[in-house]
């Protein structure tokens, strides 16, 4: 019998609002300018933009993977203005930079997943995935066990990077 202690689940499972809303339109508050910093901790918000926010991610591929979000409901670019499209990459760039500073990764994937057949879990929503990737940072756990082994605590990463995020 296969156990991983995961206790951030809980707080997934027990959420009655998680069906038929938009989990990120819910945590983001529609691009609020003016929100209660508890909140975000809470929703591992990391940053805000104009356009977009970046989130960690809750069930992540590798520890410090995030998501850039932007604000509008769209499943593709489509809607997105040239401002909000160039906002989304500037906040990627400096996510990517903020990683590279308190993580020291080797390198990076990154993806948007347009569609349930492509993989996305929040096919409404558009998204970018930025993973922090290291020289050997898989091993034969996810292959033999089907499981992933994080090495650190969610909330323990969250803070390590809000300190660069807030400047």
């Amino acid at each position: 019998m296969k156990r991983l202690w995961a206790p951030w689940r809980m707080e997934y499972i027990l959420d009655d609002n998680k069906h038929g809303s938009c989990l990120f339109c819910d945590v983001s508050n529609k691009g609020a300018k003016k929100t209660d910093r508890r909140k975000d901790k809470k929703n591992f918000i990391l940053f805000r933009s104009t356009h977009c926010f970046v989130i960690l991610n809750r069930y992540p591929y590798n520890s410090g993977h995030l998501m850039v979000v932007p604000y509008f409901h769209t499943s593709s670019f489509e809607g997105l203005s040239d401002d909000a499209l160039f906002d989304l990459i500037k906040t990627v760039d400096m996510s990517v930079n903020v990683l590279k500073k308190v993580l020291s990764p080797d390198g990076f994937n990154m993806g948007l997943n347009f569609g349930k057949v492509a993989g996305a879990g929040m096919e409404s929503h558009m998204h970018m995935h930025v993973v922090p990737r290291w020289t050997g940072d898989t091993d034969s756990m996810p292959i033999i066990a089907e499981t992933r082994v994080m090495p650190e605590h969610l909330r323990k990463t969250y803070d390590k990077l809000l300190k660069s995020f807030s400047g």
